[in-house]
């Protein structure tokens, strides 16, 4: 850990940068930079002893929380859209700890950058960023749905996004991102971050969220490969009970032999160990569902 102040130096130089326009954040990018030392450290302490792990962090922007990992002692893989903070982020930063940058769109090459590092060592790694809130919930579900996951995700996304990705049965955050993350990894929402604390700031606050990806929940949903096509059909439906909502997908003769009580739910009522026993159900009574696909999450995960 670099003792001599570097990332106190190394913001301040970015907001320099930034009232001088010598850089801009640009809004088509979701770019809006932490630069608060202190909160920078606490997401790193959040992800745990990082001395010597690998470490993808995408979109680092001016790299101050890249600034902040390479202090805690972590192997940085960065993955930045914009070419232009690319390379002044990699001229800070030279010298100052192990650090590959690469100019590529996260939504094509996060999944196979953790798989590259994993293959590596005896570990995934770990996925700890400021995500661009354009491409947050595509990207995550992408990661959790990977052959490889990280080990763990602690991210900064909006407040909304940590929201519904904790959502509990019944409440009014629950949707299609909430399953699609809870299928395979288990979310806490850490601490929030409100709006003023970036530059420039965003017209909503942002929360820290810590995904960990969970073999016991990944095995359920390998058992019933159905179960996430019923999900998606069920939810292109929400507003009607899963009766109506399913009856396209699964037929009403299969439907017939379910329990009708739980088909006179909506979709965001019912918890992973319900949603296992309507699959099951469904399978048995003869449903021909279809299977999921590995196709990336994409912009099917608009606020719903």
């Amino acid at each position: 850990m670099f003792a001599d102040g570097f990332l106190e130096k190394h913001l301040a130089s970015v907001r320099a940068a930034l009232r001088a326009r010598a850089v801009v954040a640009k809004k088509r990018l979701s770019q809006n930079f932490l630069l608060d030392a202190a909160l920078l450290r606490r997401i790193v302490a959040t992800a745990g002893e990082l001395r010597g792990r690998e470490v993808v962090e995408i979109g680092p922007g001016p790299g101050g929380l890249t600034a902040a990992l390479l202090e805690a002692g972590a192997n940085v893989t960065a993955i930045e859209l914009d070419p232009e903070w690319a390379r002044a982020t990699a001229l800070a930063l030279v010298g100052r700890g192990t650090l590959d940058l690469r100019v590529e769109d996260a939504l094509a090459t996060a999944t196979q950058v953790v798989e590259r590092l994993a293959a590596r060592g005896s570990r995934s790694p770990l996925v700890i960023s400021n995500l661009p809130y354009a491409i947050a919930s595509p990207l995550l579900v992408d990661l959790v749905r990977a052959a490889v996951p990280p080990e763990r995700i602690v991210v900064m996304v909006q407040r909304e996004v940590a929201d519904r990705m904790v959502a509990a049965p019944g409440a009014r955050e629950m949707g299609l991102l909430t399953l699609l993350i809870q299928l395979r990894a288990t979310v806490k929402r850490r601490f929030v971050v409100p709006a003023g604390a970036f530059v420039p700031p965003p017209k909503v606050d942002s929360a820290i969220a810590e995904i960990v990806p969970d073999t016991h929940r990944r095995a359920e949903l390998a058992r019933r490969p159905q179960l996430e096509p019923l999900i998606r059909a069920a939810f292109q439906a929400r507003r009607k009970t899963l009766r109506r909502g399913l009856l396209e997908v699964a037929g009403d003769e299969a439907l017939q032999r379910v329990d009708a009580a739980l088909l006179k739910r909506r979709p965001e009522e019912l918890s992973l160990a319900e949603w296992y026993a309507l699959a099951d159900a469904l399978t048995a009574a003869g449903a021909a569902l279809p299977a999921a696909t590995t196709a990336p999450a994409g912009g099917e995960l608009a606020p719903s």
